[in-house]
């Protein structure tokens, strides 16, 4: 574990070296599009870890809402991963086909993509 540069200024400093000194030396078209593709990659992880667990736990409040239960796990992202498969049993079983739940279920559905959107592409529009 190191203070300085922290995991985050390692990941940019990373991504901003493939835009601006690597990317402009690629000839390939497919080696071209690849380090843009990891470019890309890095900065939805710069994001992440910006955001930190606070996603992760917003999303299990809902998760608890709707009846789940909280899962053991040695990690929250391993908890609210088990917490989302949770949902997927119940929502495969049909518990979430009708009624106020599947309204429940919907709006959970929602924000969770909304939540990925803002993190993978935060550039688009959101309703």
């Amino acid at each position: 574990m190191h203070l300085r540069p922290t995991s985050a200024e390692l990941i940019v400093a990373v991504r901003e070296h493939l835009e601006s000194a690597v990317l402009p030396l690629i000839e390939d078209p497919r080696v071209r599009f690849e380090t843009r593709v990891a470019a890309h990659v890095l900065s939805i992880v710069e994001r992440e870890l910006a955001r930190g667990e606070w996603p992760a736990r917003e999303a299990l409040a809902r998760l608890e809402e709707l009846g789940i239960e909280r899962p053991t796990g040695d990690s929250l992202d391993e908890v609210w991963r088990r917490a989302e498969e949770e949902l997927c049993l119940k929502i495969r079983g049909g518990e979430a086909d009708q009624g106020p739940l599947r309204e429940e279920v919907l709006e959970h559905v929602r924000e969770t993509l909304r939540e990925r959107l803002r993190v993978a592409s935060p550039d688009f529009p959101i309703a």
